[in-house]
């Protein structure tokens, strides 16, 4: 059981079903930083929203802590350098708010071209100005979005259907995908030259901090409109406010800001300026969707399982073929570090057969995170194992080797003296191991396995059995190999219960036994 604590309302949903799951459930709100920094001691999972600034010093006062949710999308109220330092997975959930930024981007944008905002608090202060608030038609205008992600694709979905033209600038999607959403890629310069209309979703990084600021609006087509319902910062505020004011920019619809909250702005006394207090992902739905989800992400950080939204561990790099070799690796990991006896020099992690052709840096790090948690004392996490790793003067190789002949996938693991294999059999892909010390068996991993090279000649099952006897350790399943040679064989042995050191040691001892090690998960 893991202590969860939550400092923002999440929907009654996620806090069941993180009870659900046996975890004790803290729900403190409103907490001060110093009052925060007391409450994380203890906890393991910190789950927050928008308004709990997770600093250094947060992360520093709770040295158990494995994961920190965000519910919802953006994390710059986390210290992910820090975090990733400390060894804290840090998770959000990008798809819990995607409809609802979308549909307020398009309000937004239609606020602005029809005046909307203005012209409803003129009305109700008295006056009738028709034509005063007169608008532009969005349809055969150009739309340029920055970000072509989630969001963005969803915007242009919607501004489709209003019959406006679609361009994009995102160097990380590729041209046939945004062609198949009917949207052209251009550069920055295109977009600022021929946009009519800019919506803001990309991710806020040191390179799109200001990004739409002088030099866009010097470049930008007379009459631009901008929407910002992304990230505050990526819109110099006061760049597009001057641009607002020299003409060169027709107005702007702001959702989000640089510093938040904010009730001052060269922004707010400009007429053709439609703003909202950070109202993106304010509908019930996202709300529910941000902490179900989130309480879905820390549930299986806790369980130490793939977490696809991990914003600190490359998680989507890996694909579906590649996710359920993620755990086989890791207990690969196990196994190799118990057959050597403890930490390895160097690890080598090959793939061979279809698994070759993907991407699975993820797998190598659930390899390298088996290795180090069966070796070590400290807690191991996807995020601070290759650090550990490197601070024990682990080397890590990883190797593809794609054959034509083989349509079954096989993750090999190997220290400088032992190697162990692995692949997922059969309809529901169950882990198998193949191979020890090249040496090819048929074991499913089991709790509690005893691996014995020795000799291959006669009396040696008989001694390994014998000994089983007299500690009175049943065997529940076995399979024997040999090298190809015949130098050497194999047994493996899993067990109901675990193989004392002392029955391994006297083993080791006699005549015919190289080697004898119990392994448990």
């Amino acid at each position: 059981m893991a202590r969860v604590l939550i400092t923002e309302e999440l929907a009654p949903s996620a806090n069941a079903a993180l009870a659900a799951a046996g975890h004790d459930v803290d729900v403190q709100l409103g907490l001060s930083p110093e009052e925060l920094r007391t409450a994380v001691k203890g906890a393991d999972a910190l789950i927050v929203r928008s308004a709990t600034k997770v600093t250094e010093a947060v992360l520093e006062a709770c040295d158990q802590m494995v994961v920190v949710g965000r519910a919802g999308v953006g994390i710059d109220n986390i210290d992910l350098a820090a975090a990733t330092a400390h060894g804290v997975m840090v998770v959000n959930a990008p798809q819990s708010n995607i409809v609802s930024a979308a549909e307020h981007t398009i309000a937004m944008l239609l606020a602005q071209a029809r005046n909307i905002a203005q012209a409803h608090a003129a009305l109700v202060d008295g006056r009738w100005e028709r034509s005063k608030w007169e608008g532009v038609e969005v349809s055969g205008k150009t739309l340029g979005i920055l970000g072509l992600g989630r969001i963005g694709a969803l915007v242009a979905q919607r501004a489709n259907a209003f019959g406006m033209r679609l361009v994009a600038f995102d160097p990380f999607v590729a041209p046939e995908r945004a062609k198949q959403m009917g949207v052209e890629l251009v550069t920055i310069d295109e977009l600022a030259a021929q946009a009519d209309f800019v919506t803001v979703h990309a991710v806020k990084t040191p390179e799109t901090i200001g990004l739409i600021g002088e030099g866009f609006f010097a470049q930008a087509k007379p009459g631009v409109r901008i929407i910002n319902v992304g990230r505050g910062g990526i819109v110099d505020e006061a760049a597009l406010a001057k641009a607002i004011e020299a003409g060169q920019c027709g107005g702007a619809a702001i959702d989000v800001f640089a510093e938040e909250p904010t009730t001052e702005s060269p922004l707010f006394s400009l007429p053709s300026v439609v703003v909202t207090p950070h109202l993106g992902a304010s509908t019930a739905e996202a709300q529910d969707k941000a902490g179900e989800q989130i309480a879905e992400q820390v549930l299986l950080a806790l369980a130490g399982e793939f977490v696809p939204y991990a914003v600190n561990v490359n998680a989507a790099a890996a694909s579906e073929a590649v996710r359920p070799f993620v755990p086989l690796a890791e207990r690969l990991g196990h196994l190799l570090a118990g057959l050597a006896g403890g930490l390895p020099t160097s690890l080598e992690v090959e793939y061979r057969g279809p698994i070759a052709d993907f991407d699975v840096s993820l797998a190598t790090l659930s390899a390298l995170r088996g290795v180090l948690a069966s070796a070590t004392h400290e807690a191991v996490s996807f995020v601070n194992a290759p650090s550990l790793a490197s601070e024990r003067g682990i080397e890590t190789k990883e190797i593809k080797v794609a054959s034509a002949h083989d349509e079954v996938s096989f993750v090999t693991l190997r220290s400088a003296e032992r190697s162990v294999s692995g692949t997922l059999a059969g309809i529901s892909g169950e882990p198998r191991i193949v191979a020890i010390d090249g040496i090819s068996c048929e074991v499913p991993p089991a709790k509690h396995l005893f691996v014995v090279r020795n000799d291959d000649r006669v009396g040696m099952l008989a001694l390994v059995t014998a000994a089983m006897k007299d500690a009175d350790i049943n065997v529940a399943n076995m399979h024997l190999g040999r090298s190809t040679d015949g130098s050497a064989a194999l047994m493996v042995l899993a067990t109901d219960a675990e193989v004392p050191a002392d029955v391994a040691d006297q083993l080791r001892c006699e005549a015919g036994i190289i080697d004898a090690r119990s392994l448990s998960a």
